[in-house]
């Protein structure tokens, strides 16, 4: 619901979308309130066209809209279920992130909860992020900083990253399909062990894991070493509801890379991936070529 304080707000977001600026590269925009000072009441648009990118908003007085608009056409059909997801970095401060959408807002991320530097993700349908600065006597060192990425919602191992859905992660295993999809498409595939855990929380654990494949990844999650330097090692980040993963077994290991940290998706074992992967193969149905050998 629309507060009263905020009518102005909107208001004034209406009238200067006509003069909208456009970021530098329109992936990462970095901004001063100090050129709000003289008007604090100024709102300012910014429009960020990339797949994931930040912000920097220095000194934040007044407010800025931003709009994240992917370079997709829109009959493509490409932006169904896309989501957005930030991350503040923990020294952010000076500012509330709300969700604005034909004049509503809705609180995302309050200014003392920025600190923790958790993950916070939306429907890209609901709305640009309206940035408000908290009034304070003094402004210096204070700075509003997040990460944003867009996330898919569906395709094979969405169901595993927690902060899309809330409260909703499957455990099921993946149909064959998202598995043959999964390792052809997802931001990281190899085979390998899950050797123990970490660290975790009640809702999380990140898990050490050894490949001795490594088909893809991206971002340089998985470094070369592991035992006696034949293989690959890394941490997965796993929902603590889907349990262990039993030591001794290899595992065809695929899954996304969200903010620089992994997070498990499909995850068959590899002999049943192997079979699939032949017969897939044998009737001319592989999305792609990989070395299993």
């Amino acid at each position: 619901m629309l507060r009263p304080w905020a009518a102005h707000w909107i208001t004034a977001v209406l009238l200067c979308r006509a003069a909208a600026q456009y970021s530098s590269d329109q992936c990462s925009w970095r901004g001063s309130g100090l050129s709000h000072e003289s008007h604090r009441r100024d709102v300012e648009q910014v429009y960020l066209r990339c797949s994931q990118g930040s912000l920097e908003w220095l000194y934040p007085t007044g407010a800025i809209v931003v709009n994240l608009r992917p370079n997709i056409e829109p009959s493509s059909g490409h932006t169904a279920g896309l989501h957005v997801c930030i991350k503040p970095h923990t020294s952010s401060q000076g500012s509330h992130v709300y969700l604005e959408h034909t004049g509503d807002l809705r609180l995302l991320l309050a200014d003392r909860d920025q600190a923790r530097g958790a993950v916070s993700c939306f429907s890209l349908a609901e709305g640009a992020l309206f940035v408000e600065a908290v009034p304070q006597p003094d402004i210096s060192r204070r700075i509003t900083a997040f990460q944003y990425e867009l996330v898919p919602s569906r395709g094979p191992g969405a169901h595993m990253y927690p902060y899309l859905l809330p409260g909703s992660v499957s455990c099921q295993p993946c149909s064959d399909e998202d598995v043959l999809m999964a390792v052809c498409s997802t931001d990281f595939a190899g085979s390998g062990i899950f050797r123990g855990f970490s660290s975790g929380t009640s809702e999380l654990s990140l898990v050490v894991v050894t490949l001795s494949r490594l088909f893809r990844q991206k971002s340089g999650v998985f470094v070369w070493g592991g035992a006696k330097g034949r293989g690959w090692t890394g941490r997965v980040n796993v929902p603590a509801r889907c349990g262990e993963h039993p030591a001794e077994d290899e595992y065809l290991l695929t899954g996304s890379v969200h903010f620089g940290e992994a997070w498990l998706g499909c995850a068959p074992r590899y002999k049943d991936f192997l079979k699939l992967y032949v017969r897939a193969q044998k009737q001319g149905t592989n999305p792609c070529h990989i070395d299993t050998s």
